[in-house]
């Protein structure tokens, strides 16, 4: 399998999907992240905290956007290297872009045409009239590009249509257990990242820059992937809305599900002391 992942920043193939990926890898699947923004603007708690100080360090205080950009590039490179991702594509368009553009939708078609991922994974949009946040921006520029792909004609455009098959979000911050208590919104896929989640520490402790290293590595995967795997029956997790309909030759039943004790699941899925096991760098 190739998967794809497309996100606005830096950091958020990490933070949303580092364990899936990770998962993939060891099963030997290509993984291609596609960066759209260099994220020089997003979370720049180095700098900011920086400037706070009484006395501070002139290179950091000081340092211009293209030095920004490159510290970041080697946070992700260095957590990609962690996670098993195969190949970074870094756009490095502005972060602070607030709608779509179509010359940046037809190159993000352009990358999925010529990778051809089986599937591809990036944000849940939320309502676009959020035109602030760049992860709906982006998503919406990847469903665009999506139409975009399937419309090529190789005696017009040089290459032919390409369809993914699936398209997982993330960030839907839904978790319910069962499909009826908020009328189906919840994820509905979830994959299991706890034998992994020591490795999405260590690539969330790669972004000192923004803050993102330490204390917030370990709570955001104890309270966003507890929960998910609270949900999912297992210790960690990472939830996933699919855009598609998927059909089966008959009705689909996991081996998780088929292992699962509701007697004792909530005993077996806390059964890791997070901080613990992964202590602060």
């Amino acid at each position: 399998m190739k998967v794809m992942t497309i996100y606005a920043h830096p950091a958020d193939t990490i933070t949303n999907c580092g364990g899936t990926l990770a998962r993939h890898a060891d099963a030997g699947d290509e993984i291609v992240a596609l960066i759209l923004t260099h994220g020089g603007r997003i979370h720049a708690n180095r700098y900011a905290q920086e400037w706070r100080k009484d006395a501070p360090d002139t290179a950091i205080a000081s340092a211009g956007l293209d030095e920004i950009i490159a510290f970041k590039k080697g946070e992700l490179e260095r957590a990609a290297e962690i996670v098993g991702i195969s190949r970074l594509v870094t756009l490095d368009r502005d972060d602070r872009e607030a709608g779509l553009h179509e010359g940046l939708v037809e190159t993000v078609a352009e990358h999925i045409a010529a990778e051809r991922p089986d599937v591809i994974i990036c944000d849940y949009p939320q309502n676009p009239v959020m035109a602030a946040n760049t992860h709906t921006v982006a998503t919406t520029t990847v469903l665009a590009a999506l139409g975009r792909a399937g419309a090529y004609l190789r005696n017009l455009d040089g290459q032919a249509e390409y369809h993914v098959k699936q398209v997982f979000l993330t960030s839907l911050p839904v978790f319910p257990i069962d499909g009826l208590s908020l009328y189906g919104v919840r994820n509905d896929v979830f994959v299991d990242i706890t034998p992994v989640v020591g490795r999405k520490v260590a690539a969330m402790d790669c972004f000192d820059s923004q803050g993102y290293s330490g204390l917030f590595a370990r709570k955001l995967i104890e309270s966003a992937n507890g929960e998910a795997g609270r949900a999912a029956g297992v210790n960690f997790a990472e939830g996933y809305y699919r855009l598609y309909n998927e059909t089966h030759a008959t009705l689909p039943l996991t081996d998780a599900a088929r292992a699962a004790d509701p007697l004792v699941r909530h005993v077996d899925y806390s059964r890791i002391n997070l901080r613990e096991e992964y202590p602060l760098p």
